[in-house]
């Protein structure tokens, strides 16, 4: 995977090994051969070459090297060069002296502190989740047979009217509210998208800290692994991830975070857990009943969810601002941008993200 997107670039093939040459950052592919090549350039297949000038930042997953004159240059020119582990946790960033990620902090938390610009912001990033959530609704109802369907087209309607409700809501509470309706109505139907291992997987509402069922447990886990992803994203671009828009503050909370998970919950996280089910990639013997109730994915468990996990991330989507289609484990990398973009005030408002 080696993508450019917001002016960034993404490397995450792995032993990759990027240089610096006349003002161009070449990315060359493994060696075939590391018995025969020092490392450096060598043998190695080029797989990108990108003017310097056009990036912004340079984030990179994994093992892949980078000569010290790039990440020096980049140092010099205050341009980011930020190292993420394989599966996509924030390990350090590497910029000078004349570094802008204060003023992007300050631009962030001016633009949260702002009750105008956070209400408008907060209502786009709801409009987004219950959008997505109509989309997996009505996806739903296309694949089920009468009279199995019409429990789906309701709560899409009913998503609809509540995602026409926001303009004319007027406190954050007031959208807090239209969320948490329709989370309840989609929970509500959740049960019915499971069609295979029903009585093992079912579904009777969602359950927290702990989960209360092998559904829950998935779902729980998933969320999670998103979540140290969007925290990743954000630490990436510079920004703070505890200090959020719609998700209240409070100690130790990713609240950013959070709030750039809402948008990805029923279009990757949800169908995610549904196809594991659906498909029998995971069974009731991946799960562990602990005493008081509280059920958790056993190590075989996590290890087969992690797996289809990282398999999910590496898939190509569309996105609505982009010609090509852009990997699914680089959507919190191009989201965190988005918001940077808008706290900086170079773009007039968010757009979250929605499959084309």
């Amino acid at each position: 995977m080696t993508k450019v997107f917001l002016n960034t670039l993404f490397v995450g093939t792995q032993d990759a090994y990027l240089h610096l040459e006349n003002d161009q950052v070449f990315v060359l592919g493994p060696r075939p051969d590391t018995n025969d090549e020092e490392e450096g350039t060598g043998r190695r297949p080029r797989l990108l070459a990108v003017p310097l000038h056009h990036l912004g930042s340079i984030v990179v997953f994994g093992r892949v090297a980078a000569s010290f004159p790039l990440m020096a240059r980049c140092a010099d020119d205050g341009r980011a060069f930020t190292l993420m582990t394989e599966y996509g946790r924030f390990r350090a960033r590497i910029q000078g002296k004349t570094s802008g990620n204060v003023l992007l902090r300050k631009a962030q938390y001016d633009h949260c502190t702002d009750p105008d610009r956070t209400f408008a912001t907060a209502q786009l990033i709801v409009a987004g989740k219950l959008q997505n959530a109509r989309q997996v609704l009505l996806r739903a109802a296309r694949e089920a047979k009468s009279p199995l369907k019409e429990p789906f087209v309701r709560e899409a309607d009913a998503h609809a009217s509540l995602i026409e409700s926001l303009p004319s809501a007027r406190t954050m509470d007031e959208q807090r509210g239209a969320e948490g309706l329709a989370a309840q109505g989609y929970f509500g139907v959740f049960d019915a998208m499971i069609t295979q291992q029903r009585t093992d997987f079912r579904f009777d509402g969602r359950s927290r800290r702990p989960p209360r069922d092998r559904t829950n447990a998935l779902l729980s886990f998933l969320y999670s692994l998103w979540t140290n992803d969007c925290v990743a994203a954000l630490e990436g671009v510079g920004l703070d991830p505890q200090f959020g828009i719609l998700h209240v503050l409070r100690p130790g909370r990713p609240a950013l975070a959070l709030d750039l998970v809402e948008e990805f919950r029923s279009v990757v996280l949800d169908r995610m857990c549904l196809s594991l089910i659906n498909l029998r990639q995971v069974t009731s013997q991946d799960f562990t009943v602990r005493e008081g109730g509280s059920v958790m994915l056993s190590e075989d468990g996590r290890k087969k969810v992690l797996v289809a996990y990282q398999k999910r991330k590496q898939q190509e989507v569309r996105h609505a601002l982009f010609k090509e289609r852009v990997p699914i484990g680089l959507l919190p990398h191009v989201q965190a941008r988005l918001l940077a973009r808008v706290f900086r005030g170079d773009v007039p408002h968010y757009v979250p993200y929605s499959p084309v």
